[in-house]
């Protein structure tokens, strides 16, 4: 106990005293976070090296525990293998961030220093092996291992969007792995998490709103990745398949952030790495919370799901059932009260009918893309737009194609209260679709007219021109191609 003490404190005095002078370096050299006035909501720029000093803290840490002559620097040695092997995974993460936060990144190029970091880590030991006794073979524990650690690396930096809040829920995380590594008398998981949540905590002098640091990416990358390997190294003690949902519920709001980021762009077919103004933060900000609040408000949750992560992590396992189910019926609560029109339109589309529309229409839209490019002459074209124009929405259709000119309304009279598209096919000709206020039609009236418009644009070089033959006058009711006067 002495040893994670001493710890602690080493690591919360090394940040508390270096995060001003690398925050001064970095002010020196240039390193700032400038404002945007959309997603960097900040007053002024700011430096964005709090990773630096977070990293030499809890390094530091460490060798002031070996200097010693204590029971813990006999432990830190006893593990040192795998301290060793899993050092060069985390370097590579905080060297990736770093780089971003110096240079720019690509998406890509961030995510392959993640994913090798990851295969790194899994290559030191540090795995995910099995689920409630099973023990996946390679070729699994592999992919999923890499998809942990790069989805908790990401879930911390996606949520680094207000003052104070991945360092904060960060530290959260981290003090619930150290708390339940005492409980489980995981010692060496103990003695890792202590000076990472003291660091932070030291950190949060200088990072809490109004912040004079930011964590930048070398910081929250590494926190996150740091906290998926030690919710692996907490997993692996667990029995059961309930009692692996612990590290989960700790880590739970930025990985919950970071899911409905991915649904809500793959949604509206969005890059799954692009950045928005759609993350529970900057939905709590809209709401009209200050950014400090919001803050609050999330330390608050995360105490929550801290509190209840302990209780699964100990209880018997239909109580860790029942916490989990509790737990996500809180989050639906949540979710919905933070109203994301995605989620909302997509049970519409789902439950109302709406895909089932959808689905019918686009059958009927390939359906006339077909005919319309099998006619040849303009009677064979009129003929098919005729018979489909109604079935897309339209009440009255009027075209001018190759010297003749056709008409049709479904009610036999022209509409008054109505709007129309029109499509221009060459200098001369042309195809008008009008439709009245308040008319249900399929929703791909766009795709009919941009399908339509290519089409015939195509044919009409290859039209063959004839000479118009005068027909008796009909009622507009009825097919009618009538000469051009």
């Amino acid at each position: 106990m002495y040893s994670l003490f001493i710890v602690a404190a080493a690591a919360f005095a090394a940040a508390f005293v270096l995060t001003p002078l690398c925050r001064n370096l970095a002010i020196r050299w240039g390193m700032l976070d400038r404002p945007d006035h959309d997603r960097k909501i900040h007053p002024g720029p700011i430096p964005r090296i709090g990773g630096v000093p977070i990293a030499i803290a809890y390094l530091a840490s460490f060798a002031i525990l070996l200097l010693f002559s204590l029971k813990g620097g006999d432990i830190v040695r006893g593990h040192l293998g795998l301290v060793w092997r899993l050092l060069p995974a985390a370097a590579l993460v905080f060297a990736t961030g770093l780089l971003d936060d110096i240079f720019g990144l690509k998406p890509w190029q961030k995510l392959l220093g993640q994913v090798a970091a990851a295969i790194l880590a899994f290559a030191a030991g540090v795995d995910f092996n099995g689920i409630g006794g099973y023990q996946f073979p390679i070729w699994l524990a592999l992919p999923a291992t890499v998809l942990w650690l790069v989805g908790c690396t990401n879930a911390f930096n996606l949520i680094d969007g207000v003052d104070g809040l991945a360092a904060g829920v960060g530290f959260f995380a981290t003090l619930t792995t150290l708390i339940a590594a005492l409980l489980q008398h995981n010692i060496p998981l103990a003695l890792a998490t202590a000076p990472l949540a003291a660091a932070l905590l030291g950190f949060l002098r200088y990072n809490f709103n109004p912040a004079t640091v930011f964590l930048g990416d070398c910081g929250s990358l590494l926190i996150g990745f740091l906290l998926g390997c030690y919710g692996l190294l907490w997993s692996a003690k667990s029995a059961t398949i309930l009692g692996m949902t612990a590290p989960l519920l700790a880590l739970s709001i930025p990985l919950l952030d970071t899911g409905l980021s991915i649904v809500r762009r793959f949604l509206r077919h969005q890059p799954i790495f692009g950045a928005d103004r759609g993350h529970i933060h900057h939905k709590l900000l809209a709401r009209g919370l200050t950014p400090r609040r919001v803050v609050l408000l999330i330390y608050g949750l995360c105490g929550i799901s801290a509190g209840l992560s302990l209780l699964a992590s100990v209880a018997q396992e239909q109580f860790a059932g029942a916490i989990i189910v509790l737990f996500c019926l809180g989050a639906w609560v949540g979710i919905q009260h933070l109203g994301y029109a995605e989620f909302d339109t997509a049970r519409r589309m789902v439950f109302a009918g709406t895909f089932r529309r959808r689905l019918n229409a686009q059958l009927q839209l390939s359906t006339f893309h077909d005919n319309l490019a099998a006619a040849v002459t303009p009677d064979q074209c009129w003929e098919v737009l005729h018979h489909a124009y109604s079935d897309f929405g339209f009440n009255e259709i009027k075209l001018k194609l190759a010297g003749r000119s056709y008409a049709h309304t479904t009610n036999g009279h022209h509409i008054a209260n109505s709007w129309t598209i029109r499509i221009a096919l060459s200098e001369t000709e042309y195809l008008n679709l009008s439709r009245e206020f308040d008319t249900e039609a399929p929703p791909v009236i766009a795709p009919f007219a941009d399908m339509t418009a290519k089409v015939l644009q195509a044919k009409i070089a290859g039209i063959r021109h004839e000479r118009p033959v005068p027909s008796p006058a009909r009622s507009s009711s009825v097919l009618s191609p009538t000469p051009v006067s």
